[in-house]
């Protein structure tokens, strides 16, 4: 293995700072779905809009570890710096692979998440065929 330098981990921070603004965009995005489908909900009562919500519940859930996960990696990679900084070279690799480890499990959860999202979709065009169906 080569040497693990200061620019190493410092690779990492656009990357995971670019990642954790788009969880955070899904995340203000579902915020703004479930609020809507809870006005819309307490108006209606209509079931579909509780397979939505339940749904968005389990995307929200994933979104908030796939959050805590990348913000942990980026912090073990400052803390990778640090070590490195005061030559403490061992511990410093120890925690980077840690800290890429954890970047792995929040893209596996985002992939999670996507599946989730998708089938919802696929719901929502069902419906809509459905419905077409029952025109004709």
């Amino acid at each position: 293995m080569e040497e693990l330098t200061l620019t190493t981990p410092a690779l990492l921070f656009s990357a995971i700072s670019l990642i954790m603004l788009a969880y955070t965009n899904r995340f203000l995005a579902y915020a703004a779905v479930i609020r809507n489908l809870h006005d819309k909900y307490l108006k209606e009562k209509d079931d579909s809009l509780l397979r939505q919500i339940i749904n968005l519940k389990a995307r929200l859930y994933l979104t908030k570890w796939m959050q805590i996960f990348g913000i942990t990696s980026l912090l073990l990679c400052v803390l990778t710096m640090f070590l490195i900084y005061v030559e403490n070279k061992l511990i410093a690799i120890w925690i980077f692979g840690i800290a890429l480890v954890l970047l792995l499990i929040s893209l596996g959860l985002l992939i999670r998440e996507i599946q989730i999202s998708t089938k919802a979709l696929q719901h929502h065009i069902e419906d809509i065929e459905e419905h077409l169906k029952a025109k004709k």
